[in-house]
């Protein structure tokens, strides 16, 4: 069989992890990957539905492979990520032309599906070429149910991998090439509660660090309630583990984390940053806020802006609240901030924060970075330091998985601009 295969993603690292699974399955099928919907006789879409934009680009891509299969009728449409649930049958009504629905990592659906399109018993994942810095699911679900997340209805209650398991996985990967691992979580911080012999998080670090050929190790997401000293310590001293934390606050208001369930204070939170700084002091950090959430006003939303402009973070992921079905806030919150006011407060964060990280970034110029070379875009190498900064350079030479010094030249909110160091 000669016939080939398209991935679109949107959404979270958990999203890009599956569909790089999802496409092993389908070489392992017999198909090979094209480069757009139009040339694929198997187009998946790996959903996501967290924010309501994202949806919306969901349902957008979705109506518009409606005309695309009228003009190939023998294309095969699959549909997964976090818009599917359960109840498939609300989605079969809207959307008659998907072939195949299955939940997130339901992976026996689509075995036992594409073993009926190939006549083939058993389907598994190939090795494949891994790309330089590679993501490794070590936990699945989440057991924290805040009012504003999906997560959990989709994704399910938490469930660790066994740290074997993830120990083969990334030692594969490294023998194949891979130099990076960004170990992945809905909340990394819970790895390990549910295993027989109750590992944490700093355990599988100090095991992954010992891998020979591996050069970085990173890990995302954390909660503030959950993450402890130890994994603090194992940041600090673990050589491979990467100066980079992100670390959702959501909010800088005590009623609004309570609302949200989030489950700490702006005060417990400031305080655990703190002991972040002093254990790891060249430590970059990221977070996500939410503007508008139920019932947040003016004097509210202040003590988010105040914190970010105090905490100082290297990037600041915002988004306006919109309700999701099915959650608690959806259900027991009404939505009152208005869209207007909502895009307001996010834009003005997003000003805040654009200073901030300019202010930060500027302070690298001249400065030499170590720099693991993933890619090349727009005739540009690309990489990223230990801190996660963005960094570009040109050079003829092919510096793919390699790492380089670079001599910052150019800093901006986003990114940097560098030199080569020979």
């Amino acid at each position: 069989m000669v016939a080939g295969y398209y991935i679109w993603t949107i959404g979270c690292q958990m999203n890009k992890a599956d569909s790089s699974y999802i496409a092993s399955l389908l070489e392992q099928a017999g198909y090979f990957p094209v480069t757009c919907a139009e040339a694929a006789d198997i187009m998946v879409l790996n959903s996501c539905v967290v924010r309501q934009n994202a949806e919306d680009k969901v349902v957008a891509k979705l109506s518009s492979l409606k005309g695309l299969k009228k003009i190939h009728p023998n294309l095969r449409i699959i549909l997964t990520g976090c818009m599917v649930d359960h109840e498939v049958e609300e989605l079969q009504k809207r959307f008659p032309y998907i072939d195949l629905f299955f939940r997130p990592q339901d992976w026996e659906t689509l075995q036992q599906w594409g073993g009926k399109q190939t006549g083939r018993v058993n389907i598994l994942p190939i090795s494949s070429p891994p790309p330089v810095s590679s993501f490794v699911t070590i936990i699945r679900g989440c057991d924290n149910f805040c009012s504003y997340c999906i997560v959990p209805y989709r994704r399910g209650r938490e469930q660790s991998c066994p740290m074997e398991d993830i120990l083969g996985k990334v030692e594969e990967l490294v023998q194949r090439g891979t130099q990076e691992v960004t170990l992945l979580g809905q909340n990394v911080d819970s790895y390990g509660h549910d295993l027989p012999a109750k590992p944490q998080m700093a355990d599988l670090l100090a095991e992954l660090n010992s891998i020979t050929g591996l050069r970085r190790i990173r890990f995302l997401t954390n909660h503030p309630k959950d993450m402890n000293h130890r994994l603090i310590e194992a940041v600090a001293q673990l050589d491979k583990v990467c100066e980079h934390i992100s670390l959702p606050v959501q909010a800088g208001n005590d009623e609004i984390l309570k609302r949200m369930r989030r489950g700490y204070t702006a005060e417990q939170y400031r305080s655990l940053v703190e002991q972040i700084h002093l254990a790891i002091p060249d430590v970059s950090l990221s977070t996500d806020v939410i503007v508008g959430f139920p019932g947040e006003d003016e004097r509210q939303f202040e003590r988010t802006a105040e914190l970010l402009n105090s905490l100082r973070f290297d990037t600041v992921h915002i988004a306006a609240y919109s309700p999701r079905p099915g959650t608690i806030a959806w259900r027991d919150l009404a939505d009152d901030v208005p869209p207007q006011e909502k895009e307001s407060r996010r834009l003005r964060l997003e000003a805040l924060q654009r200073n901030i990280a300019a202010e930060i970034n500027a302070q690298l110029w001249g400065k030499r970075m170590e720099v693991l070379v993933e890619g090349n875009k727009n005739g540009k190498w690309q990489g990223r330091t230990r801190t996660n900064k963005l960094v570009f350079f040109a050079d003829s030479a092919n510096h793919l998985g390699q790492l380089v010094k670079v001599n910052i030249t150019e800093t901006s909110p986003w990114s940097l601009q560098g030199v080569i160091i020979r």
